[in-house]
This record gives C-alpha cells, structure tokens and sequence, in this order.
C-alpha cells in the first residue's frame, strides 16, 4: 500500500510538472510576440513567474522525492538498464526545466532571449522526453 500511495503521489507530481513544461514556453511564445514594454508583457511576465515558482518548481522537486522515494522501496531496479535511461532522461528535462528558469529571468529583464519558432520547438521538448520516459517506464526493457 506504502508503494502504491508513493507512486500515484510521483505521478501526480509528473503530471504537475509536464503540464507547467509545457505551458511556460508556450507563454515564452506569446510573450516573444508582445509589444516591448507594454501591458501584455507584464502580463507575460507575471503569469511565466506564478507558473515556474508556484507549480513548476515545486512539481519538480516532488517528483524527485517521490520518484528517489520509489527507487528506495524498490532497490532491486537499480539493478535494470531501464532505469538508469530514465534517470538521465529525467536529469536532461531537470535541465531543459533550468533553461526555462534562466530564459524567464531574461524575458523579465526586458530582453527576448530567442525567437518565437526557437519557443514553438522547445515547446515539444518535454513531450519527447516523456514519451521516451513513459515508454521505459511500462515497457521496462533492459530489466533484470
């Protein structure tokens, strides 16, 4: 039940942040295409921070205790191949994440740090990486 309970809380948490990593670049669209220094940039730049502070971030450090948390109730997966691709899988979207966090911090300066097509292609990274984590995840290739 301890297993159970920790696992729907991690993929709570996932869906939390997926959802987040898939909106914010989205807004960074939005945001690339607002007249500088008008009203719906500081909009932009309200909503970007509420979301990467209020739901993203904390979605991210969750997912990373319930995820350690599961490893931890079942250490024989340190064991499969499975796992360790999904752990670096998820190490690169923690990174794609602090991208996000760092181009934030610049659009909140005033500056647009890439284009509007460089957002619409960010926008599908998380989802690549999910498939692929998702995949591993239930398909469970390499195990022991």
């Amino acid at each position: 039940m301890l297993y159970l309970s920790v696992q729907a809380l991690h993929i709570l948490s996932v869906i939390a942040w997926m959802a987040a990593m898939l909106y914010l670049p989205r807004l960074f669209v939005y945001h690339s295409q607002a007249e500088a220094g008008g009203e719906a940039e500081r909009f932009f730049t309200v909503m970007e921070r509420r979301l990467l502070k209020g739901i993203m971030t904390p979605a991210m450090i969750a997912t990373w205790i319930f995820g350690i948390a599961l490893v931890a109730l079942a250490p024989g997966w340190l064991d499969d191949g499975w796992l360790h691709i999904k752990i670096l899988l998820v190490v690169i979207l923690s990174g794609v994440h602090g991208f996000y966090a760092a181009s934030r911090k610049t659009f909140e300066r005033g500056e647009r740090p890439r284009t509007e097509r460089f957002w619409r292609l960010m926008n599908e990274v998380p989802f690549v990486l999910l498939i692929g984590i998702v995949f591993l995840v239930l398909l469970k290739p390499m195990a022991g």
